[in-house]
């Protein structure tokens, strides 16, 4: 359904409201990691724009470049700091465990670095390139923008083994909980972060041990709504192609909005670690406050995206490098 003209002009307002925030107040944060607002303005004042075009340019041939974005940014930040160490290639990294088998978008990135390195040779790092698309992939989504803080330099360590510290489609609440706070961000980052799977798919071989034999008794898992299960089922047949992709958020799920909390209050998540923030009074509380509009998902999502944009940063001439190729170390 389209948006009304109020609506339209009342989410222009929201999103000039946040940048206008972003840069009165979030500064202070940023400035504190060593990334602020504006970085390259005099460096490469075109680097955003870049960037900006070129993840339009995938998206338009490519819907699915824009989940796969921004859950590559997040693999990244949770894996020793946003260090662009997930785009490295080679056996034995990060980009070639198995939690990471299926990121996309890596094309997205060395376009625009290359494009970069013609523009403005060595300046622009390859995690500041990740950070910028991610953010560029929400908008395009039909969701909100808001400034990135850029200023980090790229990792020279990448191994698969550090993948563990990622969080898992079967942890429990506690587990994530725990992970999160490994990575200094609250039980409101989680969720809100964990909303950001209001865009993109996963894989029946992902989820679909929820759908048969669940329990002990062979039944399904019971937090799945009734009426969704039969959905599902279809969609991911018990012997069936284990690659098939199914939307994270049934109704919406090219559209970045709240309507994945929704879904979770009626049992309709597909992956089993989100399904638990509803089971969980802790973070059921977030997810009803994004779900009513008591606490603006989109408002609080870009707060914990700038917050996880700032793990384990490396800045300044002593930390990491510029990367010339954004998939090899120089």
């Amino acid at each position: 359904m389209a948006s009304s003209p109020n609506n339209y002009v009342l989410n222009l307002i929201i999103a000039a409201a946040i940048l206008l925030m972003m840069f009165l107040q979030p500064v202070a944060l940023a400035d504190g990691q060593r990334t602020r607002v504006g970085f390259y303005s005099a460096s490469c004042p075109q680097a955003e724009s870049i960037v900006s075009k070129t993840v339009k340019k995938y998206f338009k041939s490519d819907p699915t470049v824009a989940p796969g974005l921004l859950r590559m940014h997040f693999h990244d930040c949770f894996i020793q700091g946003c260090d662009a160490s997930i785009l490295i290639a080679g056996a034995g990294t990060e980009r070639n465990a198995p939690p990471n088998l299926s990121l996309k978008g890596y094309e997205v990135i060395d376009d625009a670095k290359f494009q970069l390195e013609a523009a403005c040779p060595g300046v622009v790092s390859c995690a500041d390139i990740l950070a910028l698309a991610a953010r560029d992939s929400v908008l395009l989504t039909k969701g909100i923008t808001w400034a990135v803080p850029t200023g980090r330099r790229d990792g020279r360590i990448s191994l698969a083994s550090n993948t563990a510290t990622l969080p898992s489609f079967r942890d429990s609440v506690d587990v994530q909980k725990q992970k999160f706070s490994d990575k200094g961000l609250n039980t409101k980052d989680l969720v809100a972060l964990v909303g950001g799977h209001t865009i993109g798919t996963a894989a029946c071989q992902v989820f679909r041990y929820r759908l048969y034999n669940f329990t002990t008794a062979g039944e399904a898992d019971p937090t799945i709504d009734a009426a969704f299960l039969p959905q599902l089922r279809a969609l991911c047949p018990a012997g069936g192609d284990g690659t098939r992709r199914v939307a994270l958020d049934t109704g919406s799920g090219a559209k970045f909005d709240a309507g994945f909390f929704g879904n979770l209050r009626k049992g309709r998540g597909v992956l089993e670690s989100d399904q638990r923030l509803w089971g969980d009074a802790s973070t059921r509380a977030y997810v009803q406050r994004f779900e009513t509009g008591r606490m603006r998902f989109e408002a609080e999502f870009w707060k914990s995206m700038v917050k996880m944009s700032n793990i384990g940063v490396k800045t300044g001439t002593d930390q990491g490098e510029i990367r010339r190729l954004c998939s090899a170390l120089n």
